[in-house]
């Protein structure tokens, strides 16, 4: 069940388009945060908004990469294993927030399963700022075109949302 996004979402999505790790970054910043939210919400209520949101963040961030950004960064990079690697994860995390969506916080267990996503984002989010990302920028790739692309696709997908 996905949700609307909420107005922190629609503000950063609706900014002017940036480079395309900058705009990457931007989305793994406002995830940290949601992450962070959640640990300090006491209500079941607060913590389903915070969860829906992460979700809705993740899986759109996961698309744009995997339709844009990834098979940009492939093909320049000829690379085969940075992007196997993140796919495999996204596949992982994709699996995690199938767990979360809709459900109601009931106690410990989802806890640990929003604990382990997090974990598991942070994993995947230290690999591509400190090892794509940097390859990527160092290529001849256009990252600004990339990051138009990226940014014209997110609009699209938060406006399936709304």
């Amino acid at each position: 069940m996905q949700t609307k996004p909420d107005q922190s979402s629609q503000k950063a999505s609706t900014s002017k388009a940036m480079e395309a790790t900058a705009m990457l970054k931007a989305d793994h910043q406002l995830i940290s945060t949601l992450f962070k939210e959640y640990e300090k919400a006491e209500t079941k209520a607060a913590k389903k908004k915070i969860v829906s949101q992460i979700c809705l963040e993740l899986s759109i961030h996961a698309q744009i990469e995997e339709e844009i950004f990834y098979p940009g960064v492939k093909a320049v990079l000829k690379d085969k294993t940075l992007i196997p690697e993140a796919i495999v994860e996204h596949a992982t995390l994709k699996s995690l927030i199938a767990q979360v969506e809709g459900v109601e916080p009931d106690g410990e267990m989802f806890d640990a399963k929003i604990k382990v996503l997090d974990e598991y984002v942070t994993h995947h989010v230290k690999e591509e700022q400190e090892e794509m990302f940097p390859e990527a920028k160092a290529s001849n790739l256009d990252m600004v075109a990339l990051g138009e692309k990226m940014h014209a696709r997110k609009q699209a997908l938060l406006a399936e949302q709304a």
